[in-house]
């Protein structure tokens, strides 16, 4: 970790600009794409090959997923505390190493329990190596400039699905999941290790003075107020239905007829989506407040949600759905990016930011696992994803009250 004296603190405080690494940027852009491509996307490719291979349950290979990602919330917390401390560099390196040793041991694992904790491992890589450590990172290096900066890095991290989807899904067509997951496990040490451990050793610097639309001075504070508890119930309600949805489209399309492979790149295209929607935000951030572009990005959830529900085809339409679907999730990710910053400046960022996120990482978390066992009594993928768009639209309701 970082540790900056007295006269390296003072050289680099207000913007940050003098200690911005010029490879940063560009590294986080890299990492960001494969550990979301291989420790999140590749799951749901692979996962009926796991349940048809093993026999094990497909309720429980999600919940060991989902379990994954309530370690990852878990630990967000701390993760935000250490970053706001000593910078991103050492927690994303071991992040990095902690997301190998996860995938192989899930690759390996000769019976369910060892499985599952696979996932709980990449649960913490999760939480060293995903958007919100990047994003404290970022935002500290870059402000007043971070959302620029944040656009970019989410920009490149929407081609996750793109990218790693289809691949994952070539890939299981000539390996095992077994033998697939390992060669994804040497690509993310190939590219995440060395990316964060060299580009990421720039002096940490003091967070900016800028002020925000409202300032409360302390941490504890701005976390027992009603706006930032409101903004925590919409962006976790809206949360569980994103997560839901995304894991569930391949079960919804496969159910509908289409093969594996066309539901895979459906996939993978509403992660271009997610692309293109984050070239939009800085323009919708400068024409709207926070609070109405939250409720405006929340209800157009609900409304791409409901209509993959009720649309059975055909393919090209369901494509262009799942392609408006990830447009939308793209906004959401740089929303709750600047969600903090937005609102009460960026002084205790990575800490705020990390409890705004444990209820939302636990929602993404519950979804899949939710969404597999309750898709069957609901009598089908159509019908769950019914209830997700009801479920975001009530999201919407709340974001109306997250004004400081």
């Amino acid at each position: 970790m970082t540790d900056l004296n007295a006269s390296e603190r003072g050289a680099v405080t207000g913007t940050g600009v003098q200690s911005r690494p010029r490879a940063a940027l560009p590294a986080l852009c890299a990492t960001q794409i494969t550990s979301w491509g291989i420790v999140y996307y590749a799951f749901p490719v692979l996962n009926p090959q796991i349940t048809s291979a093993t026999g094990w349950p497909a309720g429980l290979t999600a919940a060991a997923f989902s379990a994954a990602l309530l370690v990852s919330a878990v630990a967000g917390i701390r993760v935000g505390r250490i970053i706001d401390r000593h910078g991103p560099r050492a927690v994303m390196t071991t992040g990095s190493v902690v997301g190998v040793l996860s995938i192989l041991i899930v690759a390996l694992a000769p019976n369910l329990p060892v499985f599952i904790a696979g996932w709980l491992l990449a649960g913490l890589a999760m939480a060293g190596t995903f958007y919100q450590p990047a994003f404290a990172a970022l935002t500290r290096w870059w402000a007043p400039d971070h959302v620029r900066a944040l656009t970019i890095v989410t920009l490149a991290g929407g081609l996750a699905s793109t990218v790693f989807a289809p691949l994952t899904a070539a890939l299981a067509e000539h390996l095992s999941w077994r033998a697939t997951y390992v060669v994804l496990a040497l690509i993310l040490a190939a590219v995440t290790v060395p990316a964060h451990a060299v580009a990421l050793k720039a002096p940490w610097p003091e967070p900016s003075t800028s002020t925000p639309l409202h300032t409360i001075g302390r941490k504890d504070q701005v976390a027992r107020t009603r706006p930032f508890w409101m903004l925590a119930a919409t962006l976790t309600l809206s949360a569980f239905t994103v997560s839901a949805a995304v894991i569930a489209l391949v079960p919804l399309m496969t159910e509908r007829g289409y093969t594996s492979a066309e539901a895979a790149w459906a996939l993978g295209l509403g992660g271009a989506g997610q692309t293109l929607g984050r070239t939009l935000y800085a323009t919708l951030a400068r024409h709207t407040s926070p609070t109405t572009r939250t409720t405006t990005l929340v209800a157009l959830g609900a409304l791409t949600t409901a209509a993959l529900a009720v649309t059975p085809g055909p393919y090209g339409l369901l494509v262009a759905l799942s392609v408006a679907a990830g447009t939308v999730r793209g906004n959401l990710t740089l929303l709750q990016a600047t969600a903090i910053t937005d609102r009460w400046g960026t002084t205790h960022y990575g800490r705020l930011s990390g409890l705004l996120a444990a209820p939302t990482t636990t929602a993404a978390a519950i979804a899949p696992f939710a969404g597999a066992v309750v898709a069957a009594p609901l009598g089908g993928y159509p019908q769950l994803f019914i209830a997700l768009a009801v479920m975001s639209a009530a999201a919407c309701m709340t974001g109306f009250k997250t004004t400081p």
